[in-house]
């Protein structure tokens, strides 16, 4: 456990240090801001409830609740990328302030039944910076993980998106500084 620490301490540095970042979202830069799409549970006949908007800082705020009434359980949004490339990319930084509940980055790729999906946790009323690893997204579709499946294609990474999940209901609220790519 502790070496696994360091070691994501050591990538997090050199990573910070050495690489180069594009921003996929930064609101204060009026970057990532259009192509959003809000997927609930409803979806399924779930009732949970999830918004988009901007705060006086302007940051990105996804919020909502998640209700497990009617075997729901998930909210959800996503950003379509378009035309941009992730083709080679190491690692996301994201830099958020939550409400301590835990979210999923998920990716999808173009003609792909799952999605690629990591965990990062928030931090009651603390910003905090996180590098997720491109080999740390798994493959899962309708909450299961997928063990064989294949690993993501980062040139056919097509959406981004924020997914609270897992059992978690309730009101939630996630502040969004800014998403960088790393290459």
């Amino acid at each position: 456990m502790i070496k696994q620490l360091l070691i994501k301490i050591f990538l997090f540095i050199f990573i910070s240090v050495n690489c180069q970042s594009i921003d996929i979202i930064n609101p204060e830069n009026n970057i990532g801001l259009k192509n959003w799409n809000i997927v609930n549970d409803d979806v399924m006949g779930g009732v949970s409830k999830s918004y988009l908007s901007l705060n006086d800082e302007n940051n990105l705020i996804f919020s909502g609740n998640v209700s497990l009434d009617n075997n729901g359980g998930f909210a959800s949004s996503r950003m379509g990328l378009g035309s941009e490339s992730l083709n080679g990319i190491k690692s996301f930084k994201i830099k958020f302030r939550g409400d301590g509940n835990i979210y999923k980055l998920r990716l999808r790729q173009n003609n792909m039944r799952a999605s690629y999906s990591s965990d990062f946790k928030s931090i009651k009323d603390k910003w905090v910076e996180v590098i997720i690893l491109i080999e740390d997204f798994k493959p899962t579709w309708r909450g299961y993980t997928y063990t064989n499946y294949p690993a993501i294609e980062t040139e056919k990474i097509n959406s981004l998106g924020i997914q609270i999940s897992d059992k978690q209901e309730g009101e939630f609220k996630l502040e969004i500084k800014y998403i960088k790519a790393i290459f």
